[in-house]
């Protein structure tokens, strides 16, 4: 009797399928077929990923995927993935606000110290006192030289300028007096006129002293220790530039306010376990560790944190249609990293680099709305449509069909919003865990810490590897090797650091340089997926001993990462452990396991007389 089979696994990021032909209880042909998931994991929106994973795999059959007999499909139910990023630092906005900037270009050098006025008022000014130009995009740079040096021979003192537009250099080389000129200043209709401001610019390939330095701010501005104490986020977000200007605003121009960081609240059988966040992702992980089968995570009311955690959970009560109430959150992850935050009162988009803790939850819901989605499923292909069993226990069923491989195994599923671990000892019996935490967080860290605002351009950065343009005929890879080219490569690109992808290059859109970039990529791996990983190896162990394990068989879309693979080996054998990569069915590599798994178990049950 031939009958048409398939497992399709709905996974954070893809939805794959493994479809066999089964002829006499056994399974004579295997294809697979992907496709992008559709909406969050879980949700009817998979219906549309699940037909084009099915049509891909029933194509290379050579059948169509009304012929399947029947579907079996993951529970997808209990792993289902968000974060978010929470700066431990509160927010502090005074009365006070001083502005900084930094354009690639700037002019002249020095520090200049004086009062804000508009260019076209320098008739105006005083004899005794020093004057910061501003210069609107009205004025260009040739009337700008012209007007400054007639002010300068009438002895005004000019010790700096401000421009709009990118002509710190030209106005430059044509007044009479080397003075700082910042230019790129976009939002010059909100620099403040007649008041204190401090221009300082250093020489090409230095940086500025004096207004990187809290105290030197002070000296400027005569403010006071407390005064003082405020303005450190602004000489923070000025170390290492080239160049910078400070304004004091006027008093009350803006208000003071203050957002708490706020707590994690783990619940467990009636009792409350507390996590501060601006003490970071060490306690916070300390207590997760601490309270093991969490019931629900909460959070402070009127914090990100708490505000992060109740839309999680409203949106997957809401996608699952079932009640706000009976959501609840079992796991978490944190991270320490360090993000861009806008500086308040800035006038060209500062930043100023803040600790921050990345979170990652996990959310389980009920089964009822997985058998749910599954009548949808079968409605809409005409398919009996089963659900097969837990993802941990499936993926281990697949990963046995890599060669080498024997019980008892311990197969770690690293997807896109979480990371699984399951042990299959020789008894068939299966232990899975699964917690918060995986590829899209590592894609999250990379576009916040690069400042990018581009997730897709992270995820290039996470998967594939750099090399800078050198010249119009040779790039340098990360690893050192240097590859030359015959034909010449495009001038956009020439000095850029790219992502070097199968189907081309792809320039980096950030000041950072290719070493910082692949530190970032790197680090963020070793955060979140190498932490998990031990993570998930103490949860599966009994003894809570992961040196009991002897190998560790990785699978799942991010096992594809061209350096995951070396990055986990090397972190395991600390515990003398072997691991390494899949190979699903001699042919899919880390990819298919859990698909496989649930097709081979529909063969197990064959066998037991189902």
């Amino acid at each position: 009797m031939k009958k048409y089979v398939a497992g399709v696994d709905i996974g954070n990021a893809s939805t794959e399928t493994a479809l066999g032909l089964i002829e006499n209880n056994q399974l004579v042909e295997c294809v697979s077929g992907i496709a992008n998931t559709s909406g969050i994991k879980g949700t009817y929106d998979n219906i549309k990923g699940i037909e084009k994973s099915l049509k891909d795999a029933a194509k290379k059959m050579g059948i169509e995927v009304s012929d399947i007999d029947l579907i079996r499909i993951n529970e997808a139910t209990p792993v289902i993935g968000d974060f978010a990023m929470e700066t431990i630092t509160e927010t502090i906005i005074t009365e006070s606000t001083l502005i900084g900037h930094n354009p690639d270009t700037p002019g002249g050098i020095g520090l200049g110290i004086g009062e804000t006025i508009r260019l076209q008022d320098i008739g105006k000014a005083e004899k005794d006192k020093a004057y910061i130009v501003v210069v609107n995009e009205e004025i260009d740079f040739v009337d700008a030289a012209k007007m400054i040096n007639a002010a300068l021979e009438e002895g005004v003192d000019i010790t700096g300028a401000i421009l709009k537009k990118d002509d710190g250099v030209l106005v430059n080389n044509r007044i009479t007096k080397v003075i700082p000129i910042l230019d790129e200043v976009a939002s010059i209709d909100r620099v403040p006129i007649g008041m204190p401001c401090a221009v300082e610019v250093a020489d090409a390939g230095a940086c500025i002293e004096f207004l990187s330095n809290p105290y030197g701010i002070a000296t400027v501005f005569g403010l006071n220790a407390s005064e003082t104490k405020q303005i450190v986020h602004i000489a923070k977000a000025l170390i290492g530039n080239r160049s910078a200007v400070v304004i004091k605003t006027p008093a009350g121009e803006v208000k003071e306010r203050k957002i708490p960081a706020g707590e994690i609240i783990l619940h467990k059988r009636g009792r409350e376990y507390n996590a501060r966040v601006d003490r970071g992702s060490k306690e916070i992980m300390d207590v997760v560790r601490k309270v093991k089968d969490i019931e629900d995570v909460t959070g402070t009311k009127g914090t990100n944190v708490g505000g992060m955690l109740e839309k999680v959970r409203k949106q997957m009560a809401d996608l699952t249609e079932q009640d706000y109430n009976t959501v609840f959150i079992k796991d978490i992850m944190a991270v320490d990293t360090i993000v861009p935050k806008e500086v308040q009162g800035n006038l060209a988009k500062e930043f100023s680099m803040e600790k921050a803790v990345g979170i990652a939850a996990m959310v389980k819901t009920e089964k009822l709305h997985m058998r749910r989605l599954a009548d949808a499923v079968s409605a809409k292909l005409g398919v009996e449509v089963e659900i097969g069993g837990v993802e941990g226990s499936m993926a281990v069923r697949g990963a046995l069909t890599t060669p080498g491989t024997e019980k008892p195994i311990l197969v770690l599923d690293i997807g896109a919003g979480s990371t699984d671990a399951c042990l299959l000892n020789a008894k068939n019996e299966s232990r899975p865990v699964h917690l918060a935490g995986a590829g899209h967080m590592v894609t999250m860290l990379i576009n916040a810490e690069l400042g990018l605002n581009d997730v897709k351009l992270a995820e290039d950065i996470k998967k594939y590897p750099l090399a800078k343009v050198e010249s119009l005929y040779h790039i340098r890879h990360e690893d050192g090797s240097v590859q030359f080219f015959e034909d010449a490569i495009d001038s956009k690109l020439f000095a850029r650091t790219i992502v070097v992808k199968p189907t081309g290059w792809k320039p980096i859109k950030t000041k950072q340089n290719m070493e910082k970039i692949r530190a970032v990529r790197r680090e963020a791996k070793e955060k979140v997926l190498i932490s998990n990983i031990i993570r998930a190896l103490e949860k599966v162990s009994l003894s809570g001993n992961i040196t009991e394990f002897e190998h560790v068989v990785l699978v799942g879309g991010s096992s594809l990462d061209f350096e995951l693979g070396n990055m986990v080996t090397d972190a395991l054998a600390y515990y003398g452990i072997v691991s390494g990569k899949a190979n699903v069915r001699k042919t899919e590599g880390p990819r298919n396991a859990v698909a496989t798994g649930l097709l081979l178990s529909y063969l197990e049950e064959l066998e037991n007389g189902r």
